[in-house]
This record gives C-alpha cells, structure tokens and sequence, in this order.
C-alpha cells in the first residue's frame, strides 16, 4: 500500500546480542572483555620448556593431523589452488600452506590464540606470502559486539588496530563465553607440570650429591694430644688423595675414620608419583603413552582403543584450522581472478582402518589363489 523503498543488503550483519551486559560504548571504544594476559602466555611457554613431554605432545598433535589438498569445481581454480598451496611463501624460510598451518595450530594449541597475516604482491593478485604473528605484538580485542573480533598491534603501551583487517587472520580455540580468550591446551596443567619439575630438580641435586661424595674425617689421635697443626696436615694430606690424577693413598697416624656424608639415607622412590603426574598429562593433552616413548603394559585392543580416540582428537584440530584455510585460499582465488567454489580434503588419518583392510585384501587374495590351485573356482561351500 505504501511505496516502502527496499534496499538490497549485500553482507547482512548479525544483531547486537542481548545477553551481554550494557555497558557505555562508542564508536571508539570497543566491547571490553577478559582477555589472555602476557604472564599467561609466558607461564604456558615456560611450562613447555620445562615439562619435554608436553613439548612432544603438541609437536605430536600438530604432525599427526596429516596433510590436505584443495578440490576446486573448475581445471584453473584447481591449478592456481595447487600452485598456491605448494609454492606460498611462509615466514620468510618456509614454503607451502601446511608450513603456516603447522604454526598457526601450534600457537593455537600453546596459547589457545592464533594470529596470521596475509601479505599481498605489488599488483594485489594474489596472496604473496603468509606470515605467523607473535602474540608477544598483537592482541585479539573485541569490536562494537561480541561477534566482531579486531586485531591490534601494540606499540609504545597502546594498542591499535590494524589497517586492513580483511588481511589478518585471528582464532580463538575453544572460546570462553563472554570473553575475548580462547584455552589452551596447557590449561590445568600448571600444578601438574610443577609437581613434575620438583621431582626432576630434586632428583638432579641428590645425584649430583651421590655422583660427586662429600666425605667427613674425623681424626682421635690416641696419646690425646691434638693440635691445629695436625688437623691441617691430615686436611692437605686428604686433599692431595682426593685430587690426585691417579690412584694415592691416604696415611695418617692416629685414629682416623672416613665417612661419605648422606650415605645413610636412602634415594626416594619417584617412579610412582612421576607415573600418576604423567597420568595426568597424557589425559589432559589426549595422546596415546606409546607415541610419546612411555612404556606401560597395555594390551593391543587397549592401543587400538587409543588409536580411534587419538582420531576422533585429530579431526577435531582439523576442524578448528579449517576456516583459516578456507579464508586464506578464497582471497588467493579472488585477487587472481579465478571465480568456483572448493572443498578441503585431509588424508586419512585412521591408519589401523588401512592396515586391516590391506590384511583383509591380502587373506581374500591368498583364498582365491588357493580355490584356483584346487579348481574350487564357484564353489561357495564345500
């Protein structure tokens, strides 16, 4: 009835959210939200550096998620995919979309934030090189809502966002509701990690005491005569012994005993108490004990078990770096000029499933080799 002007809305934007707390906003002043602090990341860094099981699970988890490929609709979106994929520069020494990606999840799986930056050539067609931010210079903040993420640079105490954010590459694992940080994968594991670090410590200092003895002279003499002068003689004459490159008596007069200091107490046992902290760990980070070198009795049902878990794990990983690379292969095609659409294809990651079909071809080809020696060719039952 009324000639009610419609427009045409190209990228339509999601409403503001109602459960978020209405605080005072502008423009300018972004949606404030807890986000990741500096000391954390340097806690989860150092945790890494300390604890080398942990250090070999996320190197484990970012490996094992294999390899993928870009199946594009149309023959030239398939060679400018392949192409890219291969032959992208990434930080400055590596080559290849799997090299940033192998990055991007780790920092992801470290510090539960990932950062990536897109470089574009001098004509602008097409993604010239791929670049792995450190969280030490950035920070993810939220934008006007909760649904807008803006990345920012720091420098001289301010953080500002960055021109092109079409460019930047931002994700969050595993989100915190109402925040602006994602979890790592270390989460939980500081108590753990520091329990672990006490007993190493403690067990590097009582076998550099047992390795290198401290021993204690006690010198009586009989006739009940002492004097300083033979306390610092029997002191040289020990020292000699003791630092003499080749083997050297010991003389001295009197009664005189020698015992290694501590050698009464006895080394703690730490199997049992590193074996339930280590228990923990490989709960928490999902890996199965044999992939990490630990070597506890389970049965081959068990490992197959752990295998299928260990799957289920790794497509889960997929699925959080999969957007980036879907995003960062979108823009290549578009500034090349290549129009179509593709799809992500990883390798498979269930080995045991290829093994027990490739033993199950195997016995079928050796039945019908034996059927053919015996002319029971056609025969189902005999």
């Amino acid at each position: 009835m009324f000639g009610r002007k419609k427009h045409a809305v190209q990228n339509p934007v999601a409403k503001a959210a109602q459960t978020v707390p209405r605080e005072f906003r502008s423009e300018w002043l972004p949606f404030c939200t807890a986000k990741q602090t500096a000391a954390e990341r340097q806690l989860y860094a150092s945790i890494k550096e300390a604890v080398p099981l942990i250090d070999a699970a996320i190197g484990k988890i970012v490996r094992l998620i294999g390899k993928f490929r870009i199946k594009a609709d149309n023959p030239l979106a398939q060679k400018t995919a392949d192409e890219f994929v291969r032959d992208v520069r990434v930080n400055g020494s590596s080559a290849g979309l799997a090299a940033f990606i192998s990055e991007y999840l780790d920092s992801l799986l470290t510090y539960g934030e990932a950062v990536g930056e897109m470089l574009l050539d001098e004509s602008q067609s097409g993604v010239r090189a791929l670049y792995n931010a450190s969280l030490k210079d950035v920070s993810i903040e939220a934008g006007a809502s909760p649904m807008e993420l803006v990345v920012c640079s720091r420098g001289f105490g301010l953080n500002r966002p960055v021109e092109n954010q079409a460019l930047v590459l931002a994700t969050l694992f595993r989100q915190k509701s109402g925040t602006v940080r994602g979890t790592s994968l270390l989460e939980g594991l500081p108590a753990i990690s520091g329990i672990l670090t006490r007993i190493f410590k403690a067990v590097k200092t009582n076998w550099e005491r047992v390795g290198d003895m401290r021993f204690a002279v006690t010198y009586d003499p009989k006739d009940g005569g002492f004097s300083e002068e033979n306390a610092r003689q029997i002191a040289s004459e020990w020292k000699q012994a003791m630092r003499s490159d080749r083997v050297c008596d010991f003389v001295a007069a009197g009664d005189v005993s020698i015992k290694v200091i501590g050698s009464e107490a006895n080394m703690p046992d730490c199997e049992v108490p590193v074996r339930i902290m280590l228990e923990q760990l490989v709960a928490k980070l999902g890996i199965p004990p044999f992939l990490l070198g630990i070597s506890w009795s389970s049965t081959e049902r068990m490992s197959a078990q752990q295998a299928d878990i260990l799957t289920s794990e790794l497509e889960y990983y997929r699925a959080a770096v999969e957007p980036v690379i879907r995003k960062i292969v979108t823009a290549h095609l578009r500034l090349a000029g290549v129009h179509g659409s593709f799809e992500i294809e990883w390798n498979n990651i269930n080995l045991q499933d290829a093994v027990e079909l490739s033993q199950a071809r195997l016995n079928n080809a050796r039945a019908m080799q034996i059927e053919k020696e015996y002319g029971l060719e056609g025969y189902d039952e005999f």
